[in-house]
C-alpha cells in the first residue's frame, strides 16, 4: 500500500500527554471506579462521533444520505451501534453491518446493540455500494493484536475503492495504537476520533498517514485520572520545554551564552561542520568555533567570520584545545568521515567533561564497536542518528523491535545512556529516564542534504546555554521543522538556519502571552 505522507494534518487542540493502549484502559477504568459508568462513557464516544461527523458532513435537506457503519465484536463496535442510532436522529439513512454474531457481544457493547431498532447485517464488502455517502468505521480499535484477514480484508478493501469519506473510531481498523504499525490491510480514513487523549500509534508512521484529521473528543473522562497514570510518551511542542527556552536577559553577555566548538572534516568536507556552527551560533550559543586540520583553514575562512577557526591537526591538539576558552558542548560527526579519527576526537570530547552532540560519522564510526562508545558517555549527550546510522550503531535486538518507533529509540537511549533523536518525519526524541516525545511539524522538504547537520547545531547551541539535553534536543527538533515550515517548499539546508530569527520571534511573543 502506498501511503501518502504529506499535508497530514494535526489537531493544534490535541493534549500533549499521549497513552498507550494499555494506560487507556486504565484511563476507563479508574473513571468507571469514580462512579461514571461504562455505558455513559460509549455513549459519550458515540456521541462525540456524531458530533464530529455532522460538523463536516451536515445533513442535507431532501436529500437521501446513507451511512455505513462497520462494527466489530468489541466496544468499539458498541461506538458504533450509538453512531449507527444517533445519525438515524439526525436524519443519515443507515445500514449496519457486524462481524460476528449480535448474540456474541458483552458487557456495554451487548447495550448499546440493544438500543439499536434498525437491522443488523453481516460484515460484508456488499454494504459498501455506490450510494454509500458516508463510512464508519468501528470494526477494531487501538488494541487489535490480530492480522486483518479474511471478511474484515476484503471489506476494508471494498472500504479503501469507495470515494465516500471514512470516519474512523479511536484508529483506522488496523492500525496498532502504540506503535503506528499496521496488522494487515488498513483502509485509510479521512477522520479518525478518539477519546481523551490521543497514542503515539496516531502520531507514527504508518498509523499517523493513515488516520487523516484527528480529533480527540472529552468523554467524561477526568483529568485527575493522569495522577495514577505516568504518561510517558508526550507530543512534542512548546509546553514540554518553552518554560526552559534561553532567551537572554538584559544582563547576558556573550560568555554566559556557552561557547560550541564543532568538529570539521578535511579540505573536501568542510560545509556540514559550518551548518551546524551556524545553526548553533543563530539560536543563541555565545561563542563557536570550528575545529578543524590545517588544510581546512582557508576554506573555512573564505565563508566564516562570526564564528572563529582553530587548527587541530592531531588527536593531541584536540585534547590540549578542547578545555581552552571555556567550550562547553562540542559537536562531532558532521562531515567528520567514518575513521578511527572520528573515533579518537569523539571519545575525547566525552572524556572531557563537555556536553555532546553526536551526529553522523560520529556514530557510524564505531559500529564495529558500540560499546566502547556507550561506555565513555558520562555526562550530557545527545545523538542523532537517521534509520540507517541508527541501525549500525544500534543492530539487533534494538533496531528490529517490533515495538514500534518510540519503544526503539527509547531502547536505544537506555542502552546509549544519551538521548537520542531519531530522524525522521515523525521523528522521535528519547532520555534514558524514560520520557520520550513524538515531533508532528516536520514537512517532507526537510528531507535534503545538511539538514541533519543544522539540527545538530541547533541541539549543541542550546545545550550550551543550559537547557537539559532531552528539553534542548526536543525544541531543536521543533524548531527545526518550523523553520522549514516558514520557508516552504524548495527549501535547502541553509535556509533553515537563517528562518531560525523568526522561529525566535515566535517563541519570545509565545513567552510574552
Amino acid at each position: 500500500m502506498v501511503i501518502p505522507v504529506t499535508s497530514i494534518p494535526v489537531n493544534s487542540m490535541i493534549p500533549t500527554e499521549l497513552l498507550s493502549v494499555a494506560q487507556m484502559y486504565e484511563a476507563d477504568k479508574t473513571t468507571i471506579a469514580f462512579g461514571v459508568t461504562g455505558e455513559a462513557l460509549m455513549e459519550a464516544a458515540g456521541a462525540s462521533v456524531v458530533s464530529a461527523i455532522l460538523a463536516r458532513w451536515p445533513v442535507e435537506q431532501q436529500a437521501e444520505q446513507r451511512a455505513v457503519i462497520l462494527c466489530g465484536p468489541g466496544n468499539n463496535g458498541g461506538d458504533g451501534f450509538v453512531v449507527a442510532r444517533m445519525l438515524v436522529d439526525a436524519g443519515w439513512q443507515v445500514q449496519l453491518g457486524l462481524l460476528g454474531a449480535p448474540g456474541n457481544l458483552k458487557g456495554d457493547a451487548a447495550l448499546m446493540a440493544a438500543k439499536w431498532t434498525g437491522s443488523v447485517e453481516a460484515l460484508s464488502p456488499q454494504l459498501i455500494t455506490p450510494d454509500t455517502d458516508l463510512i464508519v468505521d468501528a470494526i477494531f480499535g487501538a488494541g487489535l493484536s490480530q492480522e486483518i484477514e479474511g471478511v474484515v480484508r476484503e471489506t476494508l478493501k471494498a472500504v479503501a475503492a469507495c470515494p465516500a469519506p471514512c470516519v474512523a473510531i479511536d484508529v483506522p481498523s488496523g492500525v496498532n495504537g502504540d506503535s503506528g504499525r499496521t496488522q494487515g490491510y488498513v483502509a485509510s480514513a479521512t477522520l479518525t476520533v478518539t477519546f481523551f487523549r490521543a497514542k503515539p500509534g496516531h502520531f507514527l508512521l504508518p498509523g499517523r498517514a493513515l488516520r487523516g484529521e484527528l480529533v480527540v473528543a472529552d468523554i467524561g473522562i477526568p483529568d485527575r485520572v493522569l495522577l495514577t497514570i505516568t504518561p510517558g510518551v508526550m507530543l512534542n511542542g512548546p509546553d514540554l520545554w518553552l518554560e526552559s527556552f534561553p532567551l537572554p536577559g538584559t544582563s547576558t553577555h556573550k560568555y554566559m551564552r556557552g561557547h560550541v566548538i564543532v568538529d570539521s572534516g578535511g579540505v573536501s568536507a568542510t560545509g556540514a561542520a559550518r551548518l551546524a556552527a551556524m545553526a548553533a551560533l543563530r539560536v543563541g550559543a555565545g561563542l563557536v568555533t570550528v575545529s578543524c586540520p590545517k588544510s581546512a583553514l582557508l576554506v573555512h575562512a573564505a565563508h566564516l567570520t562570526s564564528i572563529m577557526l582553530q587548527s587541530c591537526e592531531t588527536l593531541e591538539d584536540f585534547h590540549k584545545f578542547l578545555p581552552e576558552r571555556k567550550h562547553n558542548v562540542a559537536i562531532l560527526g558532521p562531515g567528520n568521515g567514518r575513521s578511527q579519527r572520528t573515533q579518537g576526537r569523539t571519545l575525547a570530547a566525552l572524556q572531557s567533561g563537555l556536553g555532546c552532540v553526536l551526529d553522523a560519522d560520529a556514530l557510524s564510526s564505531f559500529e564495529d564497536d558500540p560499546d566502547r562508545l556507550f561506555e565513555t558517555i558520562d555526562g550530557p549527550c545527545i545523538l542523532t542518528p537517521h534509520d540507517g546510522e541508527f541501525a549500525r550503531l544500534f543492530g539487533g535486538e534494538i533496531a528490529e523491535t517490533p515495538e514500534g518507533k518510540a519503544a526503539r529509540t527509547l531502547l536505544a537511549a537506555e542502552r546509549a545512556g544519551a538521548v537520542v533523536i531519531l530522524k525522521g518525519l515523525d521523528t522521535v526524541i528519547a532520555a534514558p529516564d524514560g520520557r520520550v516525545a513524538i515531533n508532528t511539524n516536520a514537512p517532507a522538504w526537510l528531507a535534503t542534504a545538511g539538514s541533519g547537520d543544522v539540527l545538530a547545531g541547533l541541539a549543541g547551541g542550546l545545550m550550551a546555554q543550559g537547557m537539559t539535553a532531552f528539553k534542548a534536543a526536543s525544541t531543536a527538533t521543533w524548531m527545526h521543522g518550523e523553520a522549514a515550515n516558514i520557508f516552504g517548499p524548495g527549501l535547502i539546508a541553509e535556509d533553515i538556519v537563517e528562518k531560525v530569527p523568526e522561529v525566535l520571534a515566535l517563541l519570545q511573543n509565545m513567552l510574552n502571552e
